[in-house]
């Protein structure tokens, strides 16, 4: 009787396993046939109940079953992996002829950009770009600027001195607060007439928020020569301000102090988003201020060895971001170094 039940088991499961056109079907047919708890397990368990004289023979056709059904179960998984296979290979075919996708190229810095528009923009008027260090001397960054240590100015940039301790004398070296140094040096080396621009990254002690970072860029423009008076100045900055920011543009002049020059000046141009009405973008005054100007100090040309009833100077400088800003209608200074994709995409050319 078991002989004959093993006889039909193996028949049905046979019949079952052709009928598998999936390896989860497969599984599931493994494990209804062959598993623990399958049907061919349940019949060999009937095995105790014959006689012990009929057991090896009816113990050599099960095993026969067994290791039948587990070949053809091998095969046929093999069939069907090699099917699954190709159906894989088909999906996921690869045309050679096609041509190769494009490279995703990166773009220029938004502050990269606007740096090099302000520089084109003052290479066109006769400026040389000259670059400077960024860990600066004390004399550099403030004494020669006619700002000497008692000087109550220095509140005005919160300094990353580089030796901690001791007083200001004792620990000459910092991280540059502006780029204004440059004046000092380009001066000390060559001679007038002299007209460069500066770009370059300046650091201050200061918290960040949306129009403040502690690492941040400006640019610095000095001209020296005979002559040279305030309408020299606010000429050479009109037209700067109508090449970057367009011929429609108007600028404002008001009085300012720096402490290396004299007169001093801010210059604003007449807000973009309304039209000089009044707007939050530019707080309702219409204007939004730019750069900082003026006519450099007879005490700083002193400084270099020049005479100042001869030469006549003046410098101007602002941040390249507060023009992007301006210029792009950014909203908060902490984009431009979050190193947000989404953001910097939008500036690739």
């Amino acid at each position: 009787m078991i002989t004959t039940e093993l006889e039909q088991l193996r028949a049905e499961a046979l019949a079952s396993l052709e009928q598998a056109e999936t390896l989860d079907a497969l599984r599931e047919w493994r494990v209804t046939y062959l598993g623990r708890r399958g049907r061919l397990t349940q019949v060999l368990r009937q095995l105790g109940t014959i006689p012990p004289e009929e057991r090896p023979r009816v113990g050599a056709v099960a095993n026969r079953i067994k290791d039948e059904l587990e070949a053809a179960y091998e095969a046929r998984e093999a069939v069907l992996k090699e099917a699954a296979l190709a159906v894989t290979l088909a999906a996921e075919r690869v045309d050679v002829t096609l041509p190769g996708r494009p490279v995703d190229l990166g773009g220029y810095h938004p502050t990269t950009l606007v740096l090099r528009e302000i520089t084109s923009a003052f290479a066109e008027l006769g400026f040389q770009v000259v670059e400077g260090p960024e860990v600066e001397w004390d004399y550099y960054n403030f004494e020669a600027l006619n700002i000497p240590r008692d000087h109550p100015a220095r509140d005005m940039w919160n300094s990353f001195w580089l030796t901690p301790g001791g007083t200001e004398a004792e620990r000459p070296m910092l991280l540059r607060t502006h780029t204004s140094p440059m004046q000092i040096r380009v001066m000390e080396k060559f001679r007038p007439p002299i007209r460069v621009v500066v770009p370059g990254r300046c650091y201050r002690y200061e918290a960040t928020d949306a129009t403040h970072e502690s690492m941040f860029y400006q640019f610095e423009g000095l001209a020296v020569d005979e002559g040279l008076t305030f309408a020299d100045l606010k000429g050479t900055l009109y037209a700067f301000a109508r090449m970057l920011f367009g011929p429609e543009r108007r600028v404002r002049f008001r009085c300012d102090y720096f402490p290396f020059v004299e007169p001093g000046c801010d210059m604003s141009i007449d807000c973009s988003h309304c039209g000089g009405q009044g707007c939050r973008v530019c707080g309702g005054s219409g204007w939004i201020e730019i750069m900082g100007a003026g006519m450099v100090h007879p005490q700083v040309l002193r400084n270099v060895g020049l005479d100042p009833d001869r030469y006549q100077g003046f410098a101007f400088g602002g941040g390249p971001e507060r023009v992007a800003m301006l210029k792009y209608g950014i909203e908060d200074i902490r984009h431009f170094y979050a190193n947000d994709l989404r953001f910097l995409r939008q500036f690739r050319w």
